[in-house]
């Protein structure tokens, strides 16, 4: 007689105190995570930067992440969110004491690099979210925890600067780091722990894991010295066949995995790998504008720049965080009435315009107030609409490995954006000079735009009734 296995227990129900303790980690990760994009130029005046070392401290934090967030989303899957998240949050809060206490470039990086884990905490919280609410109060959670990260940049946008100057650097990485000790403690207190969901017996798939972070990382390389192609062209070529050679491996390897890191048979889900190449393209052409309003902002001793300092900056790209911010829920009161496509494609429409008129006009901080507002509520429109969707498109035990990929993709895109401005400065800056041309913003500007529009063509095969 076979015996049979009882069947486990439904999860517990949690109550608001609990998702609003996610939101409050969801606050202080994108705290955390923001405080260098005000700040860079001051970064880079004390640490003794060049424009293109200042591109890759912005972008090592993305790379982690790239390669953390598959791995947080499959583990999460499969050992529990909760497990998972706070483990995670241990990681990221020694990044952020690292950070903090960093004397010089390269332990800065470092600290950076542990701080990527953070990135994994969205799809956790999703897992969460999803394992303890039924649907439709989860896709509402859902909104309001993804709301919270971005309002959690939008105060580390606000205070970076002010606390840099008025204190020191050291204190911008220290102070939310606290912020995500105290809130990861109140996750661990209010959240009870989500049941493990099936597993496959197999281990971790460390070749596509080390393939994919050879990928990533060669990526950046490329970017970073493809301004200096004309003096270096042997290690230029050596990157890119070496870049081509991580990417096709990576691509074989997880097809033959038995249980890959990154389910590329997910990716072939049409609401899957559209969102993925959505979000791709449409954070690329945000990230240069990103990258390039605070550093046209900070230009000293030139026609076409301001001499802002880090707290004046702060307070200038404040609006567009605001922005960002309530771009959240108006994505998704957009899909509700309109569709998901409608949503993504006026996002995307939107964006293009905005980076084009900079291109055109930036003689004016209020020029660039206005350009990153509509740059920042477009960008919110459009991912917001990409992640929702995403989530509740796939079964409940693949939620989090599908918003992974998608997140992916969105720190993917935001790290190639943010190296292809860096690059278009330092080829547009003068022997000699450590000021770029205004030429080289302009080009930064329409190039975005076209990245950004390219994504036109994926939408046209979005389903016109697509709820987000």
């Amino acid at each position: 007689m076979t015996a049979t296995l009882a069947p486990p227990p439904p999860p517990v129900r949690i109550g608001k105190a609990a998702v609003w303790a996610l939101g409050a980690l969801a606050v202080a990760t994108g705290a955390l995570e923001s405080v260098v994009t005000p700040t860079l130029p001051l970064l880079q005046r004390e640490l003794d930067m060049s424009t293109s070392e200042g591109a890759l401290l912005s972008v090592v934090l993305l790379i982690t992440g790239a390669l953390v967030t598959p791995v947080a989303g499959k583990f999460g899957d499969r050992y529990g969110g909760k497990r998972v998240l706070i483990r995670l949050m241990a990681v990221v809060c020694a990044g952020g004491l690292v950070s903090a206490m960093a004397p010089n470039l390269p332990v800065l990086l470092l600290g950076q690099v542990l701080q990527g884990a953070m990135v994994g905490a969205l799809p956790l919280s999703f897992i969460l979210v999803r394992a303890h609410l039924p649907a439709s109060e989860a896709k509402v959670a859902i909104g309001v925890v993804s709301g919270l990260f971005v309002g959690g940049g939008m105060a580390g946008t606000l205070s970076a600067g002010p606390v840099a100057e008025g204190l020191s650097r050291h204190w911008m990485f220290a102070l939310p780091t606290m912020a995500v000790i105290g809130s990861t403690v109140l996750v661990n207190r209010l959240i009870p722990h989500d049941p493990p969901g099936r597993s496959d017996g197999s281990g971790v798939d460390w070749p596509g894991l080390g393939l994919l972070s050879g990928t990533l990382v060669t990526l950046m390389l490329v970017l970073l010295l493809a301004p200096e192609a004309g003096s270096q062209p042997l290690v230029l070529g050596v990157l890119v066949v070496l870049l081509a050679a991580f990417g096709t491996g990576w691509v074989a390897v997880e097809r033959r995995a038995a249980a890959p890191m990154v389910d590329l048979r997910m990716l072939a889900l049409p609401a899957v790998w559209k969102s993925c190449v959505l979000t791709f393209t449409i954070c690329a052409g945000t990230a240069m504008a990103v990258h390039l309003v605070p550093q046209l902002l900070s230009l000293e001793d030139a026609e076409h720049g301001f001499g802002a300092s880090a707290t004046e900056i702060g307070f200038i790209l404040l609006p567009g965080a605001v922005a960002a911010s309530l771009a959240g829920p108006l994505s998704g009161i957009g899909a509700r009435r309109l569709g998901s496509r409608a949503v993504v494609v006026n996002g995307i429409v939107l964006l293009v315009v905005a980076l084009l008129a900079l291109a055109a006009v930036h003689t004016a901080i209020w020029h660039l107030v206005i350009g990153k507002m509509l740059i920042a509520l477009a960008n919110g429109l459009c991912v917001t609409a990409m992640v929702t969707s995403t989530a509740v498109s796939v079964d409940r035990s693949d939620t989090g490995i599908a918003t992974s990929l998608v997140l992916v993709t969105r720190v993917t895109g935001y790290a190639v954006g943010v190296q292809l401005s860096g690059a278009l400065l330092a080829a547009g800056t003068p022997s000699g000079s450590d000021v770029p041309d205004e030429s080289a913003f302009v080009a930064g500007f329409v190039t975005a735009a076209v990245v950004t529009a390219l994504s036109l063509l994926i939408t046209r095969t979005l389903p016109k009734g697509a709820k987000a």
